[in-house]
């Protein structure tokens, strides 16, 4: 059973949102979405996902067109590519208005793409040995697309986001086709949650470029769809960590041939031994099929929260800790 529109159960008890948006002539009036937050340095920072398309998705069978199914991507007519650009932005604690913000300059380590999927993806944003890294996917480096979590160390400057040196990470299985959405574990440094269920650790070397695992659970949930990445995991009560993942139904074809996908999220809560302790029912944000949470912050007494609503919108979600405690234990039903 996924629960509907959690947003404005947040809203009932007090909390605020707000929509994050830049100028349009920086954005080219396409996607903004799928933007991670991280607290240090008592900021607010943030990276912002710009897609050059607009996603139409047709919810409930009502399609664009007879020509189009119900999900669909709007490119310009010149460039048939999924082109990703991302902000850096400086985000107020308090009201979540964006006090800054400006393009991250990628021209010094840019090379031609070999691919249609271009640019650095769903990056999370993390604060590790005094360096801003911007960690996320990136599918141009071959001429099959076959991604890796590559790291983009940021230099912050007033006016002026450059970076200075990326990285591009191998796995263990160097079979694999794409590797995506691992999630930063914040207060243990080049750990991420590759995946959830079952639980898999690694940690990364940046001085090879190689990624190695440190815990592998034995144990599977038995769950409808696969749980993926989503959010950086944060501490949490009781010596535990707390992240939003997500599932994806995605039907490859369905009864006219077109292809789709319907996402929901889940909190979950993990053990100082990596055990689950806690998977909470799915839900939607907004009741929208497509969306997407990689944001997840705690500040003093408040949880921020940010996703992005079918690849065109983005909002930042503020409530406070004691009413995700409420979600977590008496709203949602927990499925272990």
């Amino acid at each position: 059973m996924v629960y509907n529109n959690l947003v404005k159960h947040i809203l009932d008890c007090g909390g605020i949102i707000n929509p994050i948006y830049i100028d349009n002539k920086y954005s080219g009036g396409t996607g903004l979405c799928n933007a991670s937050i991280l607290y240090v340095n008592n900021t607010l920072h943030m990276i912002l996902r710009n897609v050059e398309y607009t996603l139409h998705h047709s919810e409930n069978k009502k399609y664009q067109s007879r020509y189009e199914g119900p999900l669909s991507y709007y490119h310009r007519d010149d460039i048939r590519k999924l082109i990703t650009q991302n902000f850096y932005c400086v985000l107020d604690k308090d009201n979540l208005d964006i006090i800054s913000y400006e393009k991250i300059d990628t021209s010094k380590l840019d090379v031609k793409p070999l691919w249609t999927f271009i640019g650095l993806e769903d990056a999370r944003l993390a604060y590790w040995s005094n360096k801003f890294y911007a960690i996320g996917v990136r599918r141009d480096t071959t001429t099959n697309g076959q991604g890796r979590m590559e790291f983009s160390e940021l230099q912050i400057n007033n006016n002026e986001i450059l970076e200075i040196n990326r990285n591009r990470i191998e796995v263990e299985h160097t079979g694999s086709y794409c590797e995506k959405n691992w999630m930063p574990i914040k207060d243990k440094p080049y750990h991420f949650v590759k995946w959830t269920n079952p639980t898999h650790i690694v940690k990364v070397d940046l001085s090879n470029n190689i990624s190695k695992t440190i815990y592998l659970s034995k144990d599977k949930i038995n769950l409808p769809f696969d749980i993926r990445g989503g959010s950086q995991l944060i501490s949490w009560d009781d010596n535990t960590y707390l992240a939003i993942v997500h599932e994806c139904d995605f039907i490859a074809k369905n009864i006219n041939g077109y292809k789709n996908s319907k996402y929901n999220h889940r909190f979950i809560i993990w053990n100082s031994d990596w055990s689950l302790k806690y998977i909470s029912e799915p839900f939607n944000f907004m009741t929208a099929h497509i969306e997407f949470c990689i944001g997840l912050e705690q500040i003093e007494n408040n949880i921020i929260i940010v996703f992005g609503f079918q690849d065109n919108g983005c909002y930042a979600v503020k409530v406070s800790k004691n009413i995700v405690d409420n979600i977590i234990w008496k709203l949602l039903k927990n499925v272990l």
